[in-house]
């Protein structure tokens, strides 16, 4: 599975690069902020919200500490899907948040 850092993610926004960004916390957890125009999906639901999804993008997957963003992606990579883990999750993450 591929992987990406906390601050990878940040530096590529930075740039303006276009990101797809799925956050797989609970929504009270997202409540307390996420990354700018990350869209939840909570892991509970990402299996009956795949059909959401294109599998022409590249998905980056984040959680709170990088566990439950691992299972939704390997759920994700089992069903085609081009999907990047962020290592730490939330907790690496140092930029701005919405």
């Amino acid at each position: 599975m591929k992987s990406i850092t906390a601050k990878e993610v940040e530096t590529r926004l930075n740039e303006g690069k276009e990101l797809d960004i799925i956050d797989v916390r609970e929504t009270e957890e997202v409540a307390e902020g996420k990354i700018p125009g990350a869209v939840n999906i909570p892991l509970g639901l990402v299996e009956f919200r795949m059909h959401e999804l294109e599998k022409t993008k590249e998905y980056i997957i984040v959680c709170r500490s990088g566990g439950r963003s691992g299972r939704a992606a390997q759920l994700l990579d089992s069903h085609g899907f081009q999907v990047i883990n962020m290592t730490g999750g939330m907790l690496s993450w140092e930029g701005k948040i919405e």
